[in-house]
């Protein structure tokens, strides 16, 4: 199980560090630069420890435990109970056993990235949290298996779960059907998550009871959510105005999760994402969480994250462009300074 089938986990950790895994029976042999050898040790510990566990291993838990690795060693190397501490020592560092989620449905949900575990840690620890970075990241999923884990110990009474309604440089005109039949095509994300969390008949259950509501951002004004969690998604969509209406819905024994992307806002032109707005307005504000992901976060598909690198060049390139028709500059001159080699054009 360790190894993948016809040896694909282990191949995996070869592509990703550049080492080489040779196995004789239960024996695994490492070879390569030190660095790499002991990040991919790190990786295969953690990852037998999970087995241990009686969780299971796919292709994305393998490029997570490598991840994890290598941003620190030692991090996967404590999950695996590889690395002795002398007597009466504290462990230093939390492990990922110790951060994972427990869902009725899919079981432990641990991170795959030192962001996702700082995620999972403010999640555990705040009651505002802002969730930032490009998609594909975990943002919103992570926020709903952390509520959902609350919901089903006890901790909070409800989920709420939210959206603003706005298409995706689209006009879609008038939907059919009664109030929940237009929305849910702009909440769908939130059902796909719930519905990885928790048994079908479990959702539907808890829908109905409203222990679980979904509703669009524009019907939350004049509420008071008290012990609550509360997800807002696609933050970025939001209107200053949007933004603090909903952040002061929280009441006592609340939590809030606020999830966006900054490079990806589908407001008309000219106006101000409400997020962007929150970013200013609320960083030195005591209580409030701000974790910022980035494409090196991304545990889709890896062509996603390489997609975001390309689209993200492409605005650095843009701005650099800008500024030379502004100073004068050589192009060529801004582009170095900016870190970009080459030009796809």
């Amino acid at each position: 199980m360790l190894y993948g089938e016809h040896d694909r986990h282990l191949a995996r950790i070869e592509s990703l560090l550049g080492v080489s895994l040779i196995s004789r029976g239960n024996t695994l042999t490492i070879s390569g630069p030190p660095d790499a050898a002991e990040t991919a040790q790190a990786a295969l510990n953690s990852l037998y420890q999970r087995l241990t566990r009686g969780q299971t291993i796919d292709s994305g838990e393998v490029d997570g435990a490598v991840r994890m690795a290598t941003a620190d060693p030692g991090f996967a190397g404590v999950a695996s109970g590889e690395e002795p501490r002398a007597p009466g020592q504290q462990q230093a560092t939390i492990t990922r056993a110790e951060i994972a989620l427990r869902t009725r449905r899919r079981g432990p949900i641990t991170p795959r990235s030192p962001t996702q575990a700082a995620y999972l840690q403010a999640l555990a620890e705040s009651e505002l949290v802002f969730g930032l970075g490009p998609a594909g990241t975990g943002k919103t999923y992570l926020a709903v298996a952390q509520a959902v884990a609350l919901l089903t110990t006890g901790q909070v009474d409800r989920i709420v779960l939210s959206r603003p309604a706005v298409e995706a440089g689209e006009r879609l005109g008038f939907l059919p059907g009664d109030l929940k039949e237009k929305v849910d095509p702009y909440l769908r994300p939130l059902y796909d998550a719930l519905h990885d969390m928790l048994p079908a008949e479990q959702v539907k259950k808890r829908l109905e009871s409203g222990e679980i509501e979904i509703a669009p951002l524009a019907f939350m004004r004049g509420r008071t959510l008290g012990n609550a969690f509360v997800i807002l998604d696609e933050a970025q969509n939001t209107t200053p105005m949007q933004m603090k209406m909903f952040l002061t819905r929280l009441g006592e024994g609340g939590r809030m999760v606020v999830t966006g992307d900054i490079s990806q806002i589908d407001l008309p032109s000219g106006t101000r994402s409400g997020l962007r707005d929150a970013l200013d307005i609320l960083g030195g504000v005591e209580g409030v969480r701000f974790v910022r992901f980035t494409d090196a976060d991304v545990v889709r598909h890896p062509m996603v994250a390489r997609i975001i690198r390309a689209y993200d060049q492409a605005d650095v390139r843009e701005a650099a462009r800008k500024q030379a028709r502004r100073t004068g500059s050589a192009p060529e001159t801004i582009d170095r300074e900016a870190g970009i080699v080459g030009d796809p054009e």
